[in-house]
């Protein structure tokens, strides 16, 4: 049987090349597992599309040369041998354990690639924080230089302002001094200064007075 040699050889070809494949596939869950690999970064998520790819394409061709085989064997025109049908029978077991295997590999697999997006995003998040408080940290250090700063400035002019009210409480003690020392220098100033206001005020009294008889005068004239 010629048809049934091709199939044969076409099913144990793929059995090999998917039994490789799937064993990549595996091997990769586990690199992921174990090294928290950043997907993005080491290229993980595209070996795993890819891998993931190629398994599912030859368990389906593997699927189709089982079906083909499997029909092969109820051919009633021309029976196969017994050998032949324990042949069929173990690439059908054979099928069957490499699917259920590879939807265990692909369950840990996507384990795996959640973990580590996980963690990514963990350390992520711990990465920003850690960069925000550092910032936050700087400004409030920026903003308390700036307070210190600004209470230095304030003291300096406190300083100042002392410093001026000393120099213009010597400078008008200087000139009350100078002031007594004049004063004191001139014999009978305070006596004069006396006698020019009791003056003064002796003048004005007289002016009120020619001004009042002036205008009584005046009042007389005209009634």
């Amino acid at each position: 049987m010629a048809t049934y040699d091709s199939l044969h050889r076409q099913c144990r070809t793929l059995e090999a090349l998917f039994d490789t494949k799937l064993t990549a596939y595996a091997r990769l869950a586990s690199s992921i597992s174990r090294n928290n690999d950043d997907l993005e970064s080491g290229g993980s998520s595209e070996r795993w599309k890819d891998l993931e790819v190629e398994v599912d394409e030859l368990l389906e061709k593997l699927q189709e040369i089982n079906d083909q085989l499997s029909t092969l064997s109820n051919d009633t025109e021309n029976p196969p041998s017994q050998s032949m049908l324990r042949a069929i029978q173990r690439h059908r077991e054979v099928y069957l354990d490499y699917a259920r295997e590879l939807r265990r590999t692909k369950a840990n697999v996507k384990t795996a690639l959640d973990q580590a997006n996980l963690l990514s995003g963990v350390r992520n998040d711990i990465d920003a924080y850690k960069s925000s408080a550092a910032d936050s940290l700087l400004a409030e250090r920026g903003h308390i230089d700036s307070s210190h700063r600004m209470t230095d400035d304030m003291i300096a002019q406190a300083y100042e302002t002392r410093a001026e009210f000393a120099r213009q409480r010597t400078t008008i003690s200087g000139i009350n001094a100078r002031m007594q020392g004049v004063l004191s220098s001139i014999p009978g100033i305070n006596n004069l200064l006396s006698m020019i206001k009791t003056r003064r005020r002796r003048d004005a009294l007289i002016v009120g007075c020619l001004i009042g008889l002036c205008t009584v005068l005046l009042l007389m004239y005209m009634f």
